[in-house]
């Protein structure tokens, strides 16, 4: 198992106790707080709400604010709706090229059971 693949299992992991504890119902910010707090126990390094500037033909034309980023390599979106749509995985992808990182996770605990969505760049 490559680093990524165990750093994003173990983001997961977190992302399963925070969704257990708290269950559904909940505003994204609430689950982006409570997983911030999971994450920084098990000793990520976690940045919220971090600014990005977005770039096209040399200019900025925007600027677009990650919910998480971890160790500086995986990127997280966090929802709170019924279930993961291509809209939301197109945002991270588009995201992840802004940010130049590889790695993203969509997480969901609008339901019962936390969604989750890996990407890869």
């Amino acid at each position: 198992m490559d680093t990524e693949t165990a750093r994003t299992g173990r983001i997961i992991g977190c992302a399963i106790a925070v969704s257990r504890a708290l269950g559904s119902g909940f505003l994204e910010k609430i689950y982006e707080g409570a997983l911030a707090h999971e994450l920084r126990k098990s000793r990520f390094v976690v940045e919220t709400q971090k600014p990005f500037s977005v770039i096209y033909d040399g200019v900025v034309v925007g600027e677009y604010r990650a919910d998480l980023i971890v160790d500086q390599r995986v990127i997280v979106e966090v929802k709170a709706t019924r279930s993961i749509d291509p809209a939301h995985q197109a945002q991270i992808l588009n995201y992840m090229k802004a940010t130049a990182l590889t790695h993203g996770l969509i997480l969901n605990f609008g339901s019962p059971r936390l969604g989750i969505k890996r990407l890869l760049r």
